[in-house]
C-alpha cells in the first residue's frame, strides 16, 4: 500500500510541476496578439512590422527547441529551464522600450521566444518522459500539454483586464513576474535529474559517448520517413496556431468587436484543449497515434470552412473558439508519442525539438502574412483559405505514417 503510494506520488508530482511551468511559458506567449493594437497605439509602428517582428519570434522559439532540449538531453535540464525563465522576463520588459521595429523584434522576436523554448513541450516532456514507464508517455504529454492550455485559459482575460484597467506596460511588467515565477516549480522538478550530474567543465567518457549518441539518433531520426512526415503535419500545425494567436483580435476588429471579444475566444481556445489534450493523450494508448493527428487536421478545415460561413457574431467567435480549441495543442501528445514509438525516450527533447522548429517555421508563415494580408488588403480572407488547404494538407501526410519502431534504440546513459 505504502510503495504503491509512494510509486504513484512519484509519476504525479513530475507531471504535475512540469504542467505548472508549461502553464506559465504558454500563457505568456499565447496571449502576445493582445498587445498588437496597444503596440500600435503607443508607437509609430505598422501593423505589418510587429506582425513580422512576432512572426520571427514564432521562428525562433523553434530554432531554440532543439538547442535546449540538447542542453536538457545532455547537461541540465533545470539550468535550461532559468534561463528561459530570465529570457521571458527581459523579452517582456525590453518591449516597454521598444518603439521600434528593431527593439522589438530584439524583445518579442528573440528574448522572449528563446525563454518560452527553454520552458516549453521538448525540455518538459523530455524531462518528465524519462521518468515514466513505457505505457505512460502519452498520457503523460497529454496532461502535461494540458497545462498550458490552463495557461492560455488564465492568462488570455487576465492579461486583457490589466491592460484596460492599467495600460501596456502593468502587462508586460505582470507577464515577466508571472515568468520568474517558475523557477522555483523547476527546481522541485529537476532536483533529483541525474542528468545535472554530468559536468559541463570537463569532458568525460560519458559525455563523450552521450554527444556521440546524440548525434547517431539525429542522423537516424532525419532518414526515417515516419519522422519526415510528422514534420510535415507539424509545420501547418504551427502556421494555424500562430496565425489565430496573432490575428484573431484584428478578425475580431474587423468585424466590430471590442477586445473583450478576441480574450474571451483565446480563453476558450485553452480551455477547451485541456480536454483535448488529455483525449488525445488517452486515446494514444488505444488507437494509433496517426489516426488521431489525422482526424485533428482535418477536423481544422471543417470548422474554418464553417466559421468563414457563419455571421461572425460574438456568439460564432465563441462557438469556433471552443470547437477549435479542442484540437488546438491535442497533436503534441501523439506527435510526441510517435517520436518515442519509433525513437524511445533517451533524446526525445532533442527529436521533439526538432519537430517544433519544423512547427514554428509554419508559425512563422502564419503570424506574418496575416499582417501582410492586413497591410495590402485589409482583410485576411485570403489566410483563412491557405489555412484549410493546409489542414487538409497535413491529415493526407499523417496517413503513411508506420508507428512501429525501425530505429536501433541506444543504450540509455547516466
Amino acid at each position: 500500500m505504502s510503495a504503491s503510494s509512494q510509486s504513484s506520488s512519484s509519476l504525479w508530482l513530475p507531471i504535475t510541476l512540469a504542467s505548472v511551468i508549461l502553464m506559465i511559458t504558454m500563457g505568456i506567449r499565447q496571449t502576445v496578439g493582445l498587445f498588437i493594437h496597444p503596440i500600435v497605439m503607443e508607437t509609430t509602428m505598422t501593423i505589418a512590422e510587429i506582425s513580422m517582428a512576432l512572426a520571427i519570434g514564432q521562428l525562433m522559439w523553434g530554432a531554440f527547441q532543439p538547442l535546449f532540449g540538447a542542453w536538457a538531453d545532455k547537461r541540465s535540464a533545470f539550468s535550461v529551464l532559468v534561463i528561459g525563465a530570465l529570457l521571458i522576463a527581459l523579452g517582456q520588459l525590453g518591449t516597454l522600450w521598444a518603439s521600434s521595429f528593431l527593439p522589438l523584434t530584439l524583445a518579442q522576436g528573440l528574448l522572449s521566444p528563446a525563454g518560452a523554448a527553454a520552458g516549453s513541450f521538448s525540455v518538459l516532456i523530455g524531462v518528465v518522459a524519462s521518468r515514466m514507464p513505457p505505457d505512460k508517455g502519452s498520457m503523460a504529454s497529454g496532461i502535461i500539454n494540458a497545462g498550458g492550455s490552463v495557461g492560455q485559459f488564465l492568462f488570455a482575460p487576465l492579461v486583457q483586464v490589466i491592460i484596460s484597467l492599467r495600460g501596456m506596460a502593468s502587462g508586460l511588467g505582470f507577464l515577466a513576474i508571472a515568468a520568474l515565477a517558475t523557477i522555483f516549480p523547476s527546481w522541485l522538478l529537476c532536483r533529483d535529474d541525474k542528468r545535472q550530474a554530468l559536468m559541463a567543465d570537463a569532458p568525460t567518457a560519458a559525455s563523450t559517448a552521450t554527444e556521440s549518441g546524440l548525434k547517431q539518433q539525429i542522423a537516424l531520426a532525419f532518414r526515417n520517413p515516419n519522422y519526415l512526415l510528422l514534420h510535415a503535419g507539424f509545420l501547418t500545425c504551427g502556421f494555424h496556431v500562430a496565425f489565430l494567436t496573432t490575428h484573431l483580435p484584428t478578425e475580431a476588429a474587423l468585424c466590430g468587436h471590442d477586445a473583450t471579444v478576441p480574450a474571451i475566444s483565446l480563453s476558450l481556445i485553452g480551455l477547451c484543449n485541456i480536454a483535448g489534450s488529455i483525449a488525445a493523450g488517452f486515446l494514444g494508448k488505444r488507437y494509433p497515434m496517426k489516426y488521431i493527428l489525422a482526424v485533428l487536421y482535418a477536423s481544422r478545415a471543417v470548422m474554418i470552412a464553417l466559421f468563414l460561413l457563419s455571421s461572425k457574431s460574438e456568439t460564432a467567435f465563441y462557438i469556433f473558439a471552443c470547437a477549435i480549441g479542442f484540437t488546438w495543442l491535442a497533436t503534441v501528445p501523439p506527435t510526441a508519442g510517435i517520436i518515442g514509438k519509433l525513437f524511445g525516450t533517451r533524446y526525445l527533447a532533442t527529436l521533439f525539438g526538432f519537430t517544433l522548429f519544423t512547427h514554428q517555421i509554419g508559425a512563422f508563415f502564419g503570424a506574418w502574412l496575416g499582417g501582410v494580408a492586413m497591410q495590402y488588403e485589409g482583410n485576411l480572407t485570403w489566410v483563412w483559405y491557405v489555412d484549410i488547404a493546409l489542414a487538409l494538407l497535413a491529415a493526407l501526410v499523417n496517413l503513411p505514417i508506420k508507428e512501429k519502431s525501425v530505429a536501433v534504440r541506444l543504450r540509455e546513459m547516466a
